[in-house]
């Protein structure tokens, strides 16, 4: 068995729980046919590069895996044939990858969510307010 990495695409309209539901049903697709999965992400609703069949956003999913080449044809069947999936893509790779893709590191790296945000009322960078900035001093010109 070979190991592979797939990322499709399903439509915006779809709900992000259906999208879920449709990843599940590829995994099964593949454990039941004596592959492994070794990691699966889910990316969320992202912008696309363009419009593809009227839409303009996609939910991400990515899969690594280890199954044999009848598998991926098959998943790749039923991928074209679900109007819910706008893209696939299916490469075949070196190794077997389990820790998080650069595209949920850069998440984790931005921190959404995650981060303590400390005192929201010192941002640092931002000009003082008119009444917090030092009034010049008497005599001095201005």
């Amino acid at each position: 068995m070979a190991f592979y990495e797939t990322v499709f695409i399903a439509r915006q309209d779809i709900s992000a729980a259906q999208a879920e539901a449709l990843a599940d049903q590829y995994a099964e697709h593949i454990t039941s046919n004596e592959g492994r999965i070794s990691r699966r992400e889910n990316w969320g609703l992202k912008n696309l590069a363009y419009r593809m069949n009227k839409n303009r956003k996609g939910h991400y999913v990515l899969f690594n895996y280890e199954a044999s080449s009848d598998v991926v044809a098959e998943m790749e069947r039923t991928m074209r044939l679900s109007e819910d999936v706008l893209r696939y893509m299916t490469i075949r790779t070196e190794d077997l990858p389990e820790e998080p893709s650069v595209v949920l590191q850069r998440r984790e790296e931005r921190g959404r969510g995650d981060r303590d945000r400390g005192d929201r009322g010192d941002r640092g960078d931002r000009r003082p307010r008119r009444e917090e900035r030092p009034q010049p001093a008497e005599g001095a010109e201005a």
